[in-house]
């Protein structure tokens, strides 16, 4: 199973079932997950980790 696949399911899921809450909580962890994965060897990384 693809990552695409997970993440289409994902959004038919938010259709289907019109949990339209749900979205902004995926697209914030997702931002701060693709945050943390881009500064991981950069000198942000410090700053990024003293925020959790």
């Amino acid at each position: 199973m693809s990552k695409l696949s997970i993440v289409a399911e994902l959004w038919e899921f938010l259709k289907v079932r019109k949990k339209w809450w749900l979205a902004p909580i995926v697209i914030l962890l997702l931002l701060l997950g693709g945050l943390i994965v881009l500064t991981q060897g950069s000198a942000l990384a410090p700053f990024i980790y003293a925020i959790f």
